[in-house]
């Protein structure tokens, strides 16, 4: 009886370790000659397979992998990732960027040449009068530079004192003969309310260069902010379970042994869109801002004519100094019988007449500028095919991606990495967002705990989004003084050495429990053929040999 259970271990042991002794592990010489591509000191990496109960996020089959090089490539995937973000971030913004210089260079533009064809054809038709009085003209275009930058100018306010300003100086040129107090030139600024020395010409320029002005301010500044906002979303840190899943998608493949094996598609996207759950948040208050834009852009092309309105400007208070010095008798006339005979002391000018007959010169001269440019329609489409294009960037990342990382094709769906192993990938892909990732099988997220980096940027979003509404409404806003930003960086760019830093996120060495794809495997599963067997089985068997024997 004893010979025979002798001789049943022997033949179980046998059958057991038979397989196993004929064949030999591995070789890890892919492995090594990546890990060492990649800048990673070989010291410790194997030479074979080895068991791989320690490792912490790729599954625990023979592996090529140690400790330290699973850290290693978390730590490189984790990089990776965040670098792809920032490139991708950094192409958005240099095409927002490049429309901010675009447009916010034609409107400066469209302002020097404004001013200096006012300036020129001021001095030839009014001469002293105009050089006497030109800091008038120069403070309302510093004035309106101001306000589009985003100075805390009110415009209303501004043009009326212009108006005013512009008032008292020909009143008291066309009555040189007269001596005005300053309570006298109070009276005719009241009367003119009402017998208006300038006709309509204020209330309609005041009207169209204000609702110019607004919709290009707020234009500009929604370049300025959803660029910042590109920026820092792209440098928010991954979280430590996107670092987990994203090792897995990205270098668990190469310590299984199948190094050529891309991700499935779908299982790419999960993980993408569980790390970037926070980011495509955005998406509605995006597509707001955007469609925002679009519609002030559409203003300023065409109801508002920005080019238009800016470069006629000289021309229409030519034409409200003309209507002033045709209804001058009439006027002042009127203004004495309201206010008074003023003081005599002044001294009489003869050169009123040969004034007029030059500012009607500058009129018809000026009728040039009406022309709307080929430059702005150009402008305005390309601005607009790049907010268009612009839209659904936040819902589009994780795909985009995936693209980059060459993610299989629908042909391979049972030939990629799932995750495990080298199958078709199952789950379903999961919506954008951070409450759609509720079920997501590769990610692990919180969804009552949003990002509050990214919540300040879709309330910034909000806030901008607001602005534009309200210029397309014709109502002024309120902007902080934005005219240091603006001037400086262009549409929220900065070089990586400029930006704030954000704290890394190194790879977590506790255990945690993972919603997987796919069941974990035994903890010493062989690659290879089917019927290789686990030395822990083996023992079982032996065990239970031994206690039927012994019946």
């Amino acid at each position: 009886m004893d010979f025979l259970v002798v001789f049943v271990l022997c033949a179980f042991t046998g059958t057991v370790f038979g397989d196993n002794a004929s064949s030999k592990p591995r070789s890890c010489s892919d492995v090594r000659q990546f890990y060492s591509s990649k800048g990673f000191s070989l010291n410790g990496a194997p030479q074979s397979e080895i068991s791989g109960e320690h490792l912490r996020v790729c599954p625990q089959g023979y592996t090529c992998c140690t400790s330290e090089m699973e850290e290693n490539l978390s730590n490189l995937s984790r990089r990776e990732l965040e670098g792809q973000v920032k490139e991708s971030g950094r192409t958005l913004q240099g095409a927002l960027n490049s429309q901010y210089k675009s447009f916010d260079g034609y409107v400066l533009e469209l302002l020097n040449r404004s001013e200096t064809t006012l300036q020129d054809s001021f001095q030839k038709t009014f001469g002293l009068l105009y050089l006497q009085n030109a800091r008038v003209f120069q403070e309302l275009y510093t004035e309106l530079r101001r306000y589009y930058r985003g100075s805390n100018v009110n415009l209303e306010e501004a043009l009326n004192d212009f108006w005013a300003r512009l008032l008292e100086r020909l009143f008291k040129a066309s009555n040189p003969e007269y001596t005005f107090g300053d309570d006298y030139l109070e009276c005719v600024a009241k009367q003119s309310e009402t017998l208006r020395p300038f006709g309509e010409m204020p209330r309609d320029f005041k009207a169209k260069v204000t609702l110019t002005f607004m919709a290009a301010r707020s234009f500009v500044q929604g370049l300025v902010i959803s660029g910042e906002a590109v920026r820092k979303v792209s440098q928010v840190p991954l979280s430590p379970e996107c670092v987990r899943a994203i090792m897995k998608l990205s270098y668990c493949p190469q310590c299984r042994g199948m190094a050529s094996a891309k991700p499935c598609a779908n299982y790419c996207r999960n993980v993408m869109k569980g790390c970037l759950a926070n980011q495509a948040d955005l998406d509605t208050e995006w597509r707001n801002l955007a469609d925002a834009m679009l519609q002030v852009m559409d203003r300023l092309s065409t109801r508002y004519s920005m080019d238009v309105v800016i470069l006629n400007m000289p021309l229409r208070i030519s034409d409200a100094v003309m209507y002033m010095q045709d209804n001058l008798a009439s006027f002042n006339s009127k203004v004495f019988q309201a206010c008074g005979n003023p003081r005599e002391g002044g001294t009489r000018s003869t050169g009123s007449e040969e004034n007029t007959k030059k500012s009607k010169v500058v009129t018809e001269e000026s009728t040039d500028n009406t022309t709307p440019g080929a430059r702005l329609e150009k402008l305005a489409s390309d601005v607009s095919r790049m907010i268009r294009g612009m839209q659904q960037y936040w819902v589009q990342l994780p795909s985009k991606l995936c693209t980059e990382r060459e993610a299989s094709q629908p042909a391979d769906e049972d030939k990629c990495w799932n995750g495990m192993t080298i199958a078709r990938y199952l789950p379903e892909v999961m919506g954008d967002g951070l409450a759609s990732q509720i079920n997501n099988p590769e990610v692990e997220i919180d969804i009552t705990k949003p990002d509050m980096t990214i919540r300040q940027q879709i309330m910034q979003l909000k806030i901008m989004t607001n602005r534009l509404r309200n210029a397309i409404n014709g109502n002024d806003v309120d902007f902080q003084d934005t005219s240091d930003d603006v001037s400086g960086s262009g549409s929220g760019s900065c070089a990586d050495d400029s930006c704030p830093r954000e704290p890394r996120v190194n790879i977590i060495n506790e255990d945690r429990t993972v919603i997987n794809a796919y069941p974990p495997e035994n903890k010493r599963v062989v690659k290879g053929t089917a019927n290789q067997n686990l030395p822990s089985f083996a023992l079982y068997l032996l065990l239970l040999v031994t206690l039927l024997l012994r019946r």
